[in-house]
């Protein structure tokens, strides 16, 4: 009998171990997954101030200086006063810059400290890490956009009235995803802090400039204004604007099929860089 149970117990014990590198956890790793998500948005909530009210404060700055500036007797842009124009313009550029700046540090700085082994490590898929880091950045920027928008509607001489949500929710979604993914590539590409910044420098910043946030793109040239149709942010600030005032510079079906053919392009783009392991394994 002793001799029996020995030459079954290692076949049964064999049988209870999944084969070599096969997935045990699921098709989905919910614990790893909601894991990372939770860690990229406590990033940046344990320094809210420098996160989420230092941004509000500095788009209220150029509210407030913007309006002074060019917004004084009484100037009108789109048919009604030049702070209600601007304010949308001002919410979706926060939304961007921050969604952007979550990923991008967050994947950098981990390449500089040494410890991206820590998130490469778990048995978490790319589309995981790809849905784990962008969760994140689109929880900051969103969150970001909130507060901005919480503090022009408390302001003076602002109002802020939502004539179509739909347009508002899916244009600042689509803004904060495109960015997120963006940072996501910007981090693995990036070697130092000089490479972040320089697509923060030369390319986020130019376009959110150049977007149409301080102007309708009506009164530039023919030229100009086909250079604005072919930057996504312009479609993405000029539908959340839609949404507020009811009325925008672009075709609202160009703009959503624009943004999302480049989100899922973008998103592809990031589930391959993950997958390969691009500048993240040795």
């Amino acid at each position: 009998m002793e001799s029996s149970t020995s030459s079954i117990a290692p076949k049964d014990a064999k049988d209870s171990y999944p084969e070599l590198g096969s997935r045990t956890i699921g098709a989905v790793n919910w614990v790893g997954l909601w894991t990372l998500y939770a860690r990229e948005s406590r990033r940046f909530m344990k320094v809210w101030a420098q996160t989420l009210a230092a941004p509000a404060v500095t788009t209220i700055l150029f509210m407030i200086i913007f309006t002074l500036a060019l917004g004084g007797r009484g100037r009108m842009v789109a048919d009604m006063p030049y702070a209600q124009f601007l304010a949308p313009g001002l919410i979706v550029m926060a939304i961007l810059q921050n969604a952007f700046a979550n990923t991008s540090s967050s994947i950098l700085i981990a390449k500089v400290q040494g410890n991206i082994v820590d998130t490469l490590m778990p048995p978490l898929s790319a589309l995981e890490l790809t849905l784990g880091f962008v969760g994140g950045g689109v929880t900051r920027g969103l969150l970001v956009g909130l507060s901005v928008g919480t503090a022009f509607w408390a302001m003076p001489g602002v109002t802020m009235t939502i004539e179509h949500l739909w347009a508002v929710a899916y244009f600042a979604l689509a803004a904060s995803v495109m960015l997120s993914l963006v940072g996501v590539l910007t981090g693995v590409w990036a070697e130092k802090f000089d490479h972040s910044a320089a697509i923060t420098n030369f390319v986020i910043a130019p376009l959110s400039l150049l977007s149409g946030t301080f102007y309708s793109i009506e009164r530039l040239s023919t030229g100009w204004q086909v250079f604005s149709q072919l930057n996504p942010f312009f479609y993405m600030i000029d539908g959340v604007r839609y949404g507020f005032i009811g009325r925008g510079d672009s075709d609202l079906t160009t703009g959503i099929i624009y943004t999302l053919a480049l989100n899922i392009i973008l998103t592809l783009w990031v589930y391959r860089v993950f997958k390969t392991g691009y500048r993240l394994k040795a």
